[in-house]
């Protein structure tokens, strides 16, 4: 009788597994066909064929294209500029027809949030990279940095030659940067023209041995905000790096409109 009873309840919970295990398919199976229906009705809503794209941290901008192939089926897409894998934000999606206009919103003027952390300098600029020198921040450096960060801005403000970061696509002898990089091999770097719009000081976190600082800025196309953040490195003579960036403005494309992977 008992083993009845046990055989009954080992049936029941099987049973009670699979409708749980169907649930979660059916409801894994809804979300994507949710999704799926969002990017449609924004293609179909859209009369230049273009997605705005909110891309996640981690992920490269290609990677954004091989998602939406994968769920609208749609081979044909580019984008109009690349993200880095540790920055997020709005990134424009060319689909079809699309493809044609993304020539004409490559060099539209950007708008970024940036998060500038002191204390260390990396050879990207970036939280990727390897360390080159760290520094202890005490009272006297962080005022020193407190003091000097409006000025500094200023400063950074207008049209200017700078230089590219060394992890960059940029040419030096028919060869990329990044790739002299990864080499080991030293390269005098090249600057580039790049237009900064504008920086605003949005937020600072300000204690006995931290200084972060939170930054918008509106900058020409093409502009790399590490090698702004290298330029403040060099000004106040405090080694920093960006810890965080996310675009929000491509042009008249905001953010805000954007879908979420």
């Amino acid at each position: 009788m008992n083993k009845k009873i046990k055989g009954s309840g080992q049936r029941s919970l099987t049973k009670r597994s699979l409708i749980s295990t169907n649930q979660r398919s059916l409801t894994k199976r809804s979300l994507i066909s949710t999704k799926q229906k969002l990017l449609t009705t924004k293609l179909t809503d859209n009369e230049e064929n273009i997605l705005l794209v909110n891309k996640p941290k981690g992920i490269t901008s290609f990677d954004v294209i091989r998602i939406l192939r994968k769920e609208l089926g749609i081979r044909k897409m580019g984008h109009s500029g690349t993200l880095d894998p540790m920055a997020t934000g709005l990134i424009l999606i060319g689909v079809n027809k699309g493809t044609k206009k993304l020539k004409d919103l490559i060099g539209l003027d950007k708008i970024y949030e940036a998060e500038i952390t002191f204390g260390k300098k990396t050879d990207s600029y970036d939280l990727d990279g390897k360390i080159l020198e760290k520094k202890e921040l005490n009272k006297e450096n962080i005022n020193k940095i407190d003091k000097n960060i409006d000025k500094i801005l200023i400063e950074l403000t207008g049209e200017l030659e700078i230089e590219v970061p060394i992890y960059s696509a940029i040419k030096r002898n028919g060869k990329k940067l990044y790739e002299y990089a990864r080499s080991g091999k030293e390269i005098d770097l090249p600057k580039k023209k790049m237009i900064i719009y504008y920086i605003k000081k949005i937020n600072k976190i300000k204690k006995e041995d931290k200084y972060i600082l939170n930054l918008e800025l509106k900058v020409s196309s093409g502009t790399y905000i590490r090698s702004i953040v290298n330029e403040i490195n060099k000004k106040t003579g405090i080694p920093c790096v960006l810890s965080a960036l996310n675009r929000t403005q491509i042009g008249g494309y905001k953010l805000k409109d954007a879908i979420e992977l």
